[in-house]
């Protein structure tokens, strides 16, 4: 019965309290049992105990014992009772999915467990005592959290179970935080994300009409950290962050290309892509995923009036962002496509794989010196070609109504710890697409 009853709470949300209301449960009755057999001896031998020394009176099984055992039993039974809900993931190939992030729908969370906050729920993995690191996320500003994410490592075509509950609110600690992004308007109107990996930044309408260094562009820049710290702030507080100072720095010159996975509309063998964006909306900084929204003004292209929005995350542990860009288009659609490119430079060694879904390149950077390895991804099923203009190397993918545009770009820079040749970049890229093709398969029960 011992083992049984530790066993139930052992798991449970007041597992401390509960092991302490058992261990004095079954402390008390060995001592009160050796003093009443030590008077007992005593008495054998004449002693006869004064009046106010006789033993306390023992109400129930062990006097005030008793009331320990009733509080931990009463407490067993109620854990014993308490709803929760178990998520079985499986990884379907024969590929290692490190850092994956599980993503469970807020709303079918509260048809299993009973929780006011989505940041109540815990998650252990199965035979753990572990609370893993959550993150709530309100994917449409609307005041309500609609998915919990959290992450996990899975090997080859293993399947891993994990234990929820609802408990005490949980908020992340500053050290846990592995992604962050904010608008800086101190620079100008830059939009800057990263994570534990990699940085990057885009421009808003501010930067067009600076006079010390104007620039038009929708181009996604670089910023080439080794280091797992988030660097943003610090590196525009301090204003120098085109110079090394030990965790790496802006040597990406992103000017009008597209950089690393800028889009824009193609037809008729021309890009025309988009001036700088006008409005920006944070989802989510982190501590495991940033998400945030760029919104551009409408501009022409190829006789069309087109608008975009564009949504991109960023998942702690991965050097791949996620673009998701939706067009509203104001005129024939028929030839238009999604442009996703990268730049191109004269040294750059450039690779594209249409079945697998994806492009990628390798160049060399005077600062370390080093490497740098960029790359865009796609469902093969919506790319139409491969093409390239004086300033890109570009990846075509259809533009189908009411739908958005999915890419996922992303670079490696041998200044830091993950990478050092292109080899492994090129094994990265290789197998993030075939991840992207086969994604785990998530199952949600109530326990």
């Amino acid at each position: 019965m011992r083992a049984y009853l530790f066993g139930l709470l052992r798991f449970a949300r007041y597992g401390h309290t509960a092991r302490v209301l058992w261990g004095r449960m079954v402390s008390c009755a060995p001592v009160g049992n050796r003093r009443v057999a030590a008077i007992g001896k005593r008495r054998l031998a004449g002693y006869q105990p004064a009046a106010g020394c006789q033993p306390a009176p023992q109400s129930g099984i062990f006097g005030h014992c008793g009331l320990y055992a009733s509080i931990a039993l009463l407490l067993a039974s109620s854990l014993a009772a308490a709803p929760g809900a178990a998520v079985t993931v499986r990884n379907p190939i024969d590929l290692a999915r490190p850092a994956e992030t599980i993503v469970l729908p807020v709303a079918e969370l509260h048809t299993m467990l009973t929780f006011k906050d989505a940041r109540e729920i815990h998650v252990r993995p199965e035979g753990s005592d572990k609370d893993l690191l959550i993150q709530a996320v309100d994917t449409n500003d609307d005041g309500k959290y609609e998915e919990l994410l959290f992450q996990a490592d899975l090997a080859p075509h293993q399947t891993r179970v994990f234990l929820l509950t609802a408990g005490d609110r949980q908020l992340a600690r500053v050290e846990d935080y592995k992604t962050y992004g904010r608008f800086v308007r101190e620079r100008r109107d830059d939009f800057a994300w990263e994570n534990d990996r990699i940085a990057h930044r885009m421009y808003g309408k501010e930067l067009e009409t600076w006079p010390q260094e104007p620039l038009t562009s929708s181009s996604v820049d670089v910023w080439s950290k080794h280091t797992p710290k988030l660097v943003i702030n610090d590196w525009y507080m301090m204003d120098d962050y085109h110079k090394e100072h030990g965790q790496g720095g802006d040597f990406y010159a992103a000017g009008k290309t597209r950089g690393d996975g800028g889009t824009g509309i193609w037809v008729d063998g021309k890009l025309y892509p988009s001036a700088n964006f006008r409005d920006t909306r944070v989802y989510a900084v982190g501590p495991i995923r940033v998400l945030f929204e760029l919104t551009y003004e409408a501009w022409t292209a190829g006789g069309a009036r087109v608008s975009e929005k564009k949504r991109i995350s960023l998942d702690a542990g991965h050097n791949l962002d996620r673009f998701e860009t939706s067009y509203t288009i104001d005129g024939n659609a028929a030839n238009l496509m999604n442009a996703a490119g990268i730049r191109k430079l004269k040294a750059t060694a450039i690779q594209s794989d249409k079945e697998h879904g994806w492009m990628r390149t390798w160049e060399d950077v005077k600062e370390g010196p080093s490497q740098l390895g960029q790359a865009v991804l796609a469902d093969p099923a919506t790319i139409a070609s491969f093409t390239e203009d004086d300033l890109n190397y570009i990846m075509l993918t259809r533009i189908e109504p009411g739908r958005p545009c999915v890419t996922y770009a992303g670079f490696a820079t041998t200044l830091g710890a993950d990478f050092h040749t292109r080899a492994e970049w090129d094994r990265y890229v290789t197998d993030s697409a075939a991840r992207l093709l086969a994604p785990i398969e998530i199952k949600l029960e109530k326990r």
